[in-house]
């Protein structure tokens, strides 16, 4: 089944967030990764400052709804303002879904990262929409 949810993005803070998160909505992070333990990629070398930020964080608040969240690292760090510093995170039934969705919310706005297989989903892609509004696609466990 699609759903949406959505992502938060910090600068520096995506821990000490989430584990208040936690302490109010109660449940476990069945993943919390850090930038330290990406494994290598072609033309992307982490800097050694952001080794313990994290790289993805989620806690589930329902059945069907997954708070998710990021510390914004390296080239992303410039980019981030507080209070729009989110996304909302679409995850397709399949592939053929999620090239539709994100080409279309991409049409008239800005592909920030393509839709592309990543280490943790088949298909991974972020956009900023016509609106401004950011987007994250997959499909595939994240």
């Amino acid at each position: 089944m699609s759903c949406i949810n959505i992502y938060l993005n910090f600068n520096g803070t995506c821990e000490a967030a989430f584990n208040f998160y936690k302490s109010v909505f109660g449940g476990e992070f069945p993943y919390l990764g850090r930038f330290s333990e990406m494994p290598p990629q072609e033309g992307y070398t982490p800097n050694p400052e952001d080794a313990d930020k994290i790289m993805h964080v989620s806690l589930p608040i329902g059945p069907n709804t997954v708070l998710m969240g990021s510390d914004t690292g390296g080239e992303w760090c410039g980019k981030f303002v507080q209070g729009t510093n989110f996304s909302i995170s679409y995850s397709a039934d399949n592939e053929a879904d999620s090239h539709r969705i994100f080409h279309g919310l991409a049409e008239g706005g800005q592909i920030t990262m393509p839709l592309a297989p990543t280490f943790w989903s088949p298909l991974f892609g972020m956009c900023t929409d016509k609106f401004g509004i950011n987007w994250m696609v997959s499909f595939g466990k994240l």
